[in-house]
């Protein structure tokens, strides 16, 4: 029997020993004379493979990693509400939060990809943004969903109504990969999706999906497989999926040096339910788990002020964002309240675009130093007693300057 796979090759193959052994990004660095030409032109193939040729696959000296292909699913938000120009606050919660509406910078020079569900590029949240557009699914451009309009506003969106909704208000090029459809994505398109955001200049990448690991379970005992056997044959394939991820991410940083810096942030997911109990915790989802990316978990904001972890978040991430009640761009036109860490993922990718803009002004941007100083600005110094370090990772995001 074929299974369709997703393979990462590169077109030196001479360099494919670097990553056998797990190669440290400064391991990496050291084979520059031919790792700008192989990073450059690193190649995902999908392709139909049985045993015997995935025994020939783990041989070529032109394979990085591949896995089983799986389907990724939308971290589906909570609590959409529509919300009315009247209802909605001059600065949205979210942005002060991160203190994005005290500081001088906005992202400008920036260039950021949304990998999502689409955009709505006729929104007023976007006017006079170059919005590059790719569609992954197959069904065309546009966004029938509302996902990614909302965590693109949320990014680089222009005022709504008088109502700030952007961190990065600054950016004036964007990247949209539309990897989700009406059909849910596969990790194909994430991986063919992060590799065009990677050769169109991207410096930080928001992603709010996950792999569907019930869902790969379905479509393995639809085939016949028997359902024991199914669970085991997709927990090899998630394990081989994060590989895959980690090995793209690893090849990505190595090309810093000489292509744009470029960062990958991604959702924790929103499988908790610590409402029902306060056990009842789930680790970060992939891709979000996988080396080389910036997880992210969402906090909500209690009456008085102060920061608590969202009920729904995933546990273990890096770093966290304001993801409950977020108001932000809804396609048409207006806005809508969503919740998920969904929304903290792009609260985060927009304070990320702000960093950027800090260290490349300084001098110092390159995919460690941005990853170092958007970790690091994490603050739970607001968060309210008794919260759980490993549930908000760093704390808060924060943007480099909290003082106009």
């Amino acid at each position: 029997m074929k299974d369709e796979h997703v393979i990462l090759r590169l077109r030196k193959p001479i360099s494919r020993d670097i990553f056998l052994g797990g190669a440290s990004v400064r391991d990496l660095e050291s084979f520059s004379p031919e790792l700008q030409s192989l990073t450059s032109e690193w190649i995902v193939d999908v392709d139909n493979l049985d045993r015997g040729s995935i025994s020939a696959m783990a041989r070529s000296n032109d394979v990085v990693a591949f896995a089983p292909m799986m389907p990724m699913k939308l971290i589906e938000p909570f609590d959409v509400t529509d919300v009315a120009p009247a209802d909605a606050a001059s600065v949205a919660w979210g942005i002060k939060a991160v203190g994005a509406d005290q500081t001088t910078l906005t992202g400008s020079g920036i260039v950021v990809a949304v990998l999502d569900t689409g955009i709505d590029p006729d929104h007023a949240a976007f006017a006079g943004v170059e919005l590059v557009q790719k569609d992954f699914t197959g069904e065309g451009n546009g966004d029938r969903h509302g996902h990614g309009t909302h965590c693109a506003g949320t990014i680089f969106g222009r005022d709504v109504n008088n109502t700030r909704i952007g961190v990065a208000k600054g950016v004036t090029k964007a990247l949209i990969g539309k990897v989700l459809g009406q059909n849910s994505g596969s990790s194909a398109n994430i991986v063919e999706a992060i590799q065009w955001a990677s050769q169109n200049g991207a410096n930080v990448v928001s992603m709010s999906l996950g792999i569907d690991f019930p869902g790969f379970v379905a479509q393995l005992v639809a085939r016949g497989t028997p359902p024991e056997l199914a669970t085991a044959k997709a927990l090899e394939a998630y394990r081989a999926n994060v590989q895959l991820f980690e090995k793209m991410a690893q090849l990505i940083k190595a090309g810093s040096p000489f292509f744009q810096t470029m960062i990958l942030v991604a959702a924790a997911g929103n499988e908790s339910r610590r409402n029902v109990n306060a056990d009842f915790e789930i680790g970060v989802s992939p891709p979000a788990v996988s080396d080389g990316f910036i997880s992210v978990a969402a906090l909500g904001e209690e009456p008085n002020g102060q920061f608590k972890v969202a009920p729904f978040s995933n546990t273990g991430a890096m770093v966290s964002g304001p993801g409950v009640n977020i108001i932000s761009a809804k396609p048409g036109g207006g806005l809508t309240s969503m919740s998920g860490t969904s929304m903290a993922t792009p609260h985060v990718a927009g304070v990320a675009a702000l960093w950027a803009e800090k260290l490349r002004n300084s001098g110092g941007l390159n995919p460690t130093s941005l990853a170092a100083m958007l970790i690091a600005s994490g603050d739970t110094a607001n968060m309210a007693a008794g919260f759980d370090p490993f549930d908000v990772g760093t704390g808060m995001t924060k943007v480099p300057a909290r003082i106009v």
